[in-house]
Order: C-alpha cells, then structure tokens, then sequence
C-alpha cells in the first residue's frame, strides 16, 4: 500500500497552533517523520511547537521553494512506495496556494499517491471572507509588478476586470512596500472602486478595513512589514 501525501496548514504568524487549527492537523504530524518544506528552521520550530512530545531526531526533511526545478523533487515522494506518508509543510498558511508545493502535489497524482489537504488558515480566503466583496467570482493574482508604470498598468487592467466580470481582485505584496501599495491604489484607481486590506489575519493586532478608494485617502495605517492582502472591487 502507498504512503499518502499529506498538505498541513501553519500559523499566519506567532500564534499558539491550537488556537486556529484542528486536533486532526497535531495527529497528523505525529504520525509523520518525512516533510517537504520551505526552511528546514522554522519547520521544526513549528512540529516542536505543536507536537512537543515528538522526537526531533526522527524528522526528515525535503526542501522545496520558488527556486526548485521539477527534476530536484522527483525522488521525494520515492518513501511512499514503502507505505511511508509524507507531509508538505508551507512557511505559512496551506501548502500549495501561493506557495511551491503544489509541485509536489501534482508529482503525486501522477504517481497515484493520495492527497489529504488537511483545513487550516489560508490568509486569501479568511481575506476574502471578511472583505464584504464578491465571494462568488474571485481572482487572485499573486504580486504586481515592482516598476511604477508597469504596475500602474496592471492596477487599471486589475480594476477593469473587476468592472466587467462583476469580479474581486486580490493580490499581495512584500510586506515592506506595503505602505508604496497602499499610496498607489490611492492614486490609480477609481475613487468609487472599493478596496480591502486586510494585514496580520489571525493576529491580536489583525487589521481588517474595506472602503472606497477616495474614503482610503483619509486613512493612513501601518502596514510595514506586515503580512497583507489586497482586494478591489470595481
């Protein structure tokens, strides 16, 4: 019998685990010795900080990021062929949305492994959720582009789309030029286009604010270097 792939949710920040995921998800990490994961580092930080009790000593870990070509993660499903799961492990959030594992994810329907995403916080859809936009017709678009004029562009097509398909918008962005998005949505889009920002979700200090464009011109939080997601609506 094949070994499953298991995708496990992390904290959006410092967090107690328990406080926002499933008993199910702390099961399922005692269960398991073989990872994939982005930073060996804070891994084990997190297992350690959920599971205690487990031996650190035992882990394997498999390292996965944006950089990683296909043909370096071919192997890493290999200890399913023994009856032996693995889980992915993201940097925070699921695994597998806005984030590189999804690569191993697909290797592992083509080789006939069972994937069991497992439910925990995902920063898009708890965004989504609280932003008071349209939850039936939604796009995301990871980040826009870093050059002024480039990004100004994609904001209008962004804000165009949205007006057209009656669909929300969402993107995000390096937490610390937060605060440059936030002047540039003020400055491009439309004043009656509704825009949600919505930073350290999960958080004691979570921020979560849908207004008009020309009502965002009064508001000025701070956004530096924290966790954020943008949403429009035209």
């Amino acid at each position: 019998m094949l070994g499953k792939l298991y995708l496990i949710p992390t904290t959006l920040g410092d967090t107690e685990p328990l406080e926002v995921m499933p008993i199910s998800v702390k099961k399922v990490i005692e269960r398991l010795d073989y990872f994939v994961v982005e930073n060996e580092k804070t891994a084990r930080r997190y297992i350690k900080k959920i599971t205690p009790n487990k031996s650190q000593s035992s882990l394997n870990f498999m390292t996965i990021d944006k950089y990683s070509h296909e043909l370096e993660t071919r192997n890493y499903l290999d200890v399913c062929k023994e009856g032996i799961s693995v889980g992915i492990l993201s940097e925070a959030g699921v695994p597998g949305v806005a984030d590189p594992g999804a690569m191993v994810v697909k290797q592992a329907h083509e080789k006939g492994i069972q994937v069991i995403p497992l439910v925990g916080p995902s920063s898009i859809l708890l965004a989504m959720m609280a932003s008071g936009m349209n939850g039936q017709n939604f796009a995301f678009n990871g980040y826009l582009p870093i050059d002024k004029s480039e990004r100004k562009r994609a904001l209008k097509e962004l804000e165009r789309l949205s007006r057209e398909k009656e669909q929300s918008q969402i993107f995000i962005e390096t937490p610390y030029r937060n605060g440059k998005m936030l002047d540039h949505l003020r400055l491009t889009l439309n004043p009656n286009t509704s825009l949600c920002v919505a930073c350290d979700i999960s958080l004691p200090t979570e921020y979560i604010r849908t207004y008009t464009i020309s009502k965002w011109k009064s508001e000025n939080p701070d956004l530096h270097k924290r966790p954020a997601i943008f949403i429009i609506q035209a």
